[in-house]
């Protein structure tokens, strides 16, 4: 009998892909936390499905995550330094390290050469090669007396640029990073304690919220000589400020055709800033302390989720009325959201619950839920391919 030179080539690449992952592209395919069990669930958002979960990457109790611009790779920032990178498609640990003792998230470059972690303790930038993970700079957040200062806000910007916000120093720091053996480095006054910052889907604008006063602090990074500028200030003059019971988040854009959604700390408000002129044009009050507030890709849509003792709740903001449209019940200790690439469905974390529960975005009707041990942050790999995630 004659076998054919085809025949024989596709029995080899059968046998030889025995015990190996199927085929698949990675556009589709995200990372849930498990922030108790220190592990990452592998899901892919066209079969609302978990795909493999990858254990041993440490303290995941505040954990952020970029991805390889091909989509194959995450790398995953923990709270105890450590930086691993996760190759998705054989659910595998390519390599681990522990970069810092305390570290809250980090960006990688325009061109994906690099990864960028931030960090609180010692305080600092760290820059290391994406495919290696071997470090390639080291950034201290000093201020002027040489005082260290946690380092909060880290996002990627056009022209091989790290941006990012020393809290203690009250400064935005832009590290050009052409050369990484040789960062360069423009310092800006910022205000009273950055807490989180993010960058406009253009690139040209770094907002950086400020938790020791009413306001933000803005810089264009088309025009970086001008200084930051203070947009928003005294937003609760004359109002008496409540206990904070968790940090309100930037990282996620809020940004909605010519409009921004920015939580507001303290209160139980969402402001609405016009992007053309960054001046206050509308709030809309909600129902607890915001510390998620994301729009749908299109804009139509912004989600909003809460602080304790509201964390279990979601509300959804309709941008064309500025109005609450409704109020959903996801599970308890609702940590974060995360929209489709296109905005079809939202899927949430419910930390209380140990679930996931993915929701129709035009009808906020439940469509799959998963389990999950102890969920916190949801990222898909369409971040990939867009600034400041």
């Amino acid at each position: 009998m004659r076998i054919s030179i085809i025949t024989v080539g596709l029995l080899a690449l059968a046998l030889s892909g025995c015990g190996t992952p199927a085929l698949r592209g990675t556009n589709d395919l995200g990372i849930v936390i498990e922030r108790d069990a220190g592990s990452v669930q592998i899901v892919t958002t066209s079969d609302r499905a978990s795909l493999a979960t990858v254990k041993g990457l440490g303290d995941l109790s505040h954990a952020s995550v970029v991805f390889s611009r091909d989509g194959r790779y995450a790398y995953v920032f923990g709270r105890d330094g450590g930086l691993t990178k996760v190759d998705l498609l054989t659910a595998t640990i390519v390599r681990r390290v522990i970069q810092a003792g305390n570290s809250i998230g980090g960006a990688i470059s325009q061109d994906g050469r690099l990864v960028a972690a931030q960090n609180y303790t010692p305080g600092g930038v760290r820059i290391f090669d994406a495919t290696t993970l071997d470090l390639v700079a080291d950034i201290p957040a000093l201020d002027a007396a040489g005082k260290p200062s946690k380092v909060v806000g880290l996002v990627d910007a056009p022209g091989d640029r790290f941006v990012f916000s020393l809290f203690e120093a009250g400064q935005i720091w832009v590290a050009d990073v052409s050369d990484p053996s040789r960062p360069n480095i423009d310092k800006y006054p910022a205000g009273k304690q950055p807490y989180d910052g993010l960058i406009t889907p253009d690139g040209r604008y770094y907002l950086a919220g400020l938790f020791g006063e009413d306001g933000l602090a803005l810089l264009d990074l088309w025009n970086p000589e001008k200084g930051v500028r203070r947009i928003l200030q005294g937003y609760g003059r004359g109002e008496a400020p409540m206990p904070v019971y968790k940090m309100p988040h930037l990282r996620g854009w809020a940004v909605a055709g010519n409009r921004a959604f920015l939580p507001a700390i303290g209160r139980h408000e969402v402001l609405v800033v016009d992007t053309l002129n960054w001046k206050e044009t509308g709030r809309v009050a909600v129902a607890g302390q915001p510390v998620f507030v994301i729009a749908r890709p299109d804009g139509r849509q912004v989600w909003v989720t809460f602080a304790f003792p509201d964390n279990g709740a979601v509300q959804v903001i309709d941008t064309s009325n500025l109005t609450v449209i409704d109020t959903l019940a996801p599970g308890r200790a609702v940590l974060h959201l995360e929209f489709t690439p296109r905005g079809e469905a939202v899927w949430i974390s419910s930390r209380d619950d140990n679930k996931v529960v993915v929701f129709n975005t035009a009808t906020r009707k439940p469509l799959a839920q998963l389990p999950a041990s102890a969920p916190s942050g949801i990222f898909f790999t369409p971040r990939a391919g867009k600034i400041g995630f």
